[in-house]
């Protein structure tokens, strides 16, 4: 994590420039990020559960994966790294919202992110790496939404935040059976 560097940007999600990941989560800067939702065969959401020991939000449960596309790097480009790097596999992913959000996190952190938010299909084997994941499971989006509303606390801000656009997407999508993914 040490000199890892994030792309700063402006709410047009135009870039600015670039900064240490920690000293733009510690000055609260505006910056790119990405998040990965993952859906299976039977309409359930991949959740992943963060280690303990991640330098914020750890133990919480959240999408697949999300994180920062690295100076030069394509924003899909980089949620398809990650999405290996974080749980082992690859499928193909189609953007489908960014939204721009601004949370302190008690740590002497502040995310404050401009969201690209992908969403992907999978059915096979979840092979998430250790240092990244605890736990996964796949869940319905009535059981998530209830768990949001039940157990707030187990869930990253960013979850919170995106989970009801990407739940209204993938039901209008889904159910309309015209969910195609043609974006990767």
């Amino acid at each position: 994590m040490k000199d890892e560097m994030v792309i700063l940007v402006n709410e047009n999600d135009e870039p600015l420039g670039v900064m240490e990941k920690m000293e733009a989560h510690r000055n609260a800067i505006l910056h790119r990020a990405f998040s990965v939702f993952i859906f299976n065969q039977k309409s359930e959401m991949l959740l992943q559960q963060r280690v303990i020991h991640k330098y914020h939000s750890g133990g919480l449960w959240t999408n697949a994966c999300c994180s920062h596309p690295r100076p030069g790097e394509e924003t899909m480009q980089a949620a398809l790294r990650r999405l290996k790097e974080e749980m082992g596999f690859e499928t193909p992913i189609k953007k489908i919202f960014d939204f721009v959000y601004k949370a302190e996190l008690g740590n002497g952190l502040t995310e404050f992110e401009f969201d690209h938010v992908f969403a992907g299909i999978y059915h096979d084997a979840v092979k998430p790496d250790p240092h990244e994941v605890t736990d996964f499971c796949y869940r319905k989006i009535q059981e998530i939404h209830e768990s949001l509303q039940t157990q707030p606390l187990r869930y990253t801000t960013w979850f919170h935040l995106a989970f009801p656009k990407v739940a209204e997407w993938w039901i209008n999508n889904d159910s309309a059976g015209k969910l195609t993914l043609t974006d990767h």
